[in-house]
């Protein structure tokens, strides 16, 4: 085992402040990793002030960050995709029992026993894992991801979580090229939702309720802009849209977008509101409609998403802030203050 640095929180209630973790040696399959960049996620926020409770408690002290770019330093005797220099990411998945029909089918976010990159029981040194606000990560190769080096790493780190997030969705549903296609909400997912759609070839159109959006909106991709609290505007897109992305983590009305869809259209859910939302049936039945929701993606489909960001240079926008803003930066991005999300430093760790 080895002494690394690291920012951690201690309470609900505490803020995040430097302390020292344990990593465990590498195995003869793992990949050490020494971390570049890592992103603030909004589920950080969520765990460590254990908002989740009912669901994922908290268990501290918690390291939190699963938007992890960095470069290899050191790889097991057994280890063959890997070597030292190489760069590298790790999202949200950092083991599997890789043997479950969910491993097999390449969804193992859907494991049973997902190990999760931080707050989840940690096989290895027990307790439980601790994330990428650290020097580095030990990992086991099949859930390290090779990160293009065409790309900017600051803004690849978000893509471990927000742009799978927002791909898989997408790419599931098939053929976009050409179809009409709405993203709701422009924030941290809703801003990797308009690039993908646009990079696959959709007629893109984002939702907003902040007509100060519409500027950013266009010059991130998107071909249209709608106020959706204009009900004229509104009802001009009615019955139009193949599929819709829904970001909102908010409550909010997911039946006004239904009206959007046309036959057969499908809106997908991938923010995650606190409180269930009221689903007019009929508005389901008239045209066939369906909801859907996504959670992140498997490695192989990370990895894809990777590819394809490297090949159509797509990145997320971000903020780069040193470790020791991130109180503050998690102050600011419940105020939405941030575009679109924030990439920490981690060069900035070694001085504390």
């Amino acid at each position: 085992m080895s002494n690394t640095k690291a920012y951690s929180a201690a309470s609900a209630t505490s803020p995040l402040s430097p302390d020292t973790i344990q990593r465990r040696d590498t195995t003869e399959s793992d990949v050490q990793i020494e971390i570049l960049y890592c992103g603030i996620c909004h589920s950080d926020l969520h765990t460590v002030r254990n908002e989740w409770s009912s669901v994922m408690p908290t268990t501290y002290p918690c390291v939190p960050g699963h938007e992890i770019v960095g470069r290899v330093t050191k790889v097991g005797s057994g280890v063959t995709r890997f070597k030292p220099g190489d760069l590298v990411g790790v999202g949200c998945l950092v083991d599997s029992d890789q043997s479950c029909p969910n491993c097999q089918a390449d969804v193992e976010q859907f494991c049973p026993a997902a190990t999760f990159t931080y707050n989840s029981p940690d096989k290895h040194l027990g307790g439980v894992t601790y994330g990428g606000y650290s020097e580095n990560i030990v990992v086991d190769e099949k859930f390290v991801l090779r990160v293009p080096e065409n790309l900017d790493l600051a803004g690849v780190a978000p893509l471990l979580c927000a742009g799978i997030t927002t791909y898989s969705p997408i790419r599931r549903w098939g053929d976009i090229q050409g179809k009409k296609v709405g993203v709701v909400g422009l924030g941290g997912l809703g801003h990797m939702g308009v690039k993908f759609a646009r990079a696959f070839g959709a007629h893109v159109v984002v939702f907003t309720t902040s007509p100060g959006k519409k500027e950013d909106a266009l010059r991130l991709g998107a071909h249209e802009v709608v106020i959706s609290t204009d009900a004229e505007e509104m009802q001009k897109h009615a019955g139009t849209f193949d599929f819709i992305l829904d970001t909102i983590a908010a409550e909010h009305d997911i039946n006004a977008y239904l009206t959007m869809l046309g036959v057969d259209g499908n809106i997908t859910l991938v923010g995650a509101p606190e409180q269930p939302l009221a689903v007019s049936a009929f508005a389901l039945l008239f045209g066939r409609k369906s909801i859907s929701g996504s959670l992140i993606g498997g490695i192989r489909e990370t990895q894809e998403m990777l590819d394809f960001c490297g090949e159509h240079n797509i990145i997320s926008d971000v903020e780069i802030i040193p470790i020791q803003d991130v109180n503050e930066a998690y102050e600011r991005m419940l105020k939405s203050d941030v575009k679109y999300r924030f990439s920490i430093d981690m060069a900035s760790l070694k001085g504390e």
